[in-house]
């Protein structure tokens, strides 16, 4: 055996791990600047929830006081934040579909096979979709702002930077952890049709909890231990400039496990990937 070899396995440098990592987040968003029909969609889906349903379930849903609100506010100025979860729900989904698709016959077999880390491309991965997930996010909230759907401050959009992040980030590792399980691509839509709806309704996206738990206590607490209630009020409290610490560790945390549980997944030496060959 000659020294090569073993001097490559000794590990990548800092800069060849920011090169890696700025190329799989270039693909990523060249992927998403080609695809506009993502984009478009992406949109699409709020916008209508926002224009349609809200509309419709104006008067119907009348929102009390409630932290952070100061006074009332109109209902398509709640389900805001929830909306804003929603483009990162469905982004994280849409990219461990992609997932499911190269890794079967995509640049992302190619990659799971490079000398890289896996961990690495699978953290770097989870970047370059959260980031995606952003931009959607301000190009929804920009589009809102001509309905006047603001927050009481311009640094609204700041201060909610850090919780679309991390959200996304959250929502991202939950998708790639899922991606873990999937086999074929045809399977994949049935698993989304028990994911995405169940964390986007049992959640506080829509409807305050205290109305939930008016009509249903069990429901109540299945919507304060689903993560996507978190996530959206993390969002909120940040678009109105405060700090929500309970639903920060809880995301935090839910990023942490899903991340670590999908890293694991993805380890070719005691991975579900690897039994699923196997088998």
């Amino acid at each position: 055996m000659s020294a090569e070899p073993a001097q490559g396995r000794k590990g990548f440098t800092l800069a060849q791990y920011l090169i890696c990592m700025k190329g799989i987040v270039w693909r990523e968003g060249l992927r998403f600047v080609h695809q506009r029909e993502r984009f478009i969609s992406a949109l699409v889906r709020p916008l209508v929830w926002l224009f349609i349903f809200a509309a419709g379930f104006r008067q119907v849903l009348g929102i009390s006081i409630i932290p952070p609100y100061d006074t009332y506010v109109l209902y398509e100025v709640y389900i805001t934040p929830g909306l804003m979860a929603m483009i990162q729900l469905f982004n994280g989904m849409q990219s461990s579909l992609s997932m499911v698709y190269d890794r079967e016959m995509g640049s992302m077999r190619t990659l799971l096979m490079s000398p890289a880390p896996r961990w690495f491309v699978l953290c770097s991965k989870l970047l370059a979709g959260a980031a995606v997930s952003v931009m959607q996010v301000y190009a929804y909230l920009l589009i809102a702002y001509f309905w006047e759907i603001e927050p009481p401050t311009k640094w609204g959009y700041v201060t909610v930077f850090p919780a679309l992040v991390l959200v996304g980030l959250m929502l991202g590792a939950l998708g790639m952890l899922l991606s873990s399980l999937i086999k074929q691509l045809e399977n994949f839509a049935g698993v989304m049709n028990f994911v995405i709806f169940p964390m986007f309704f049992a959640s506080s996206a829509l409807y305050p909890l205290w109305r939930v738990q008016e009509s249903s206590p069990l429901l109540y607490w299945v919507c304060q231990l689903n993560p996507f209630t978190h996530a959206v009020e993390l969002i909120r409290f940040s678009f109105y400039e405060k700090f929500e610490p309970t639903s920060f560790l809880i995301v935090l945390g839910c990023t942490v496990v899903f991340l670590g549980g999908a890293i694991l997944a993805y380890d070719p030496s005691r991975g579900l990937l690897m039994r699923k060959a196997g088998a």
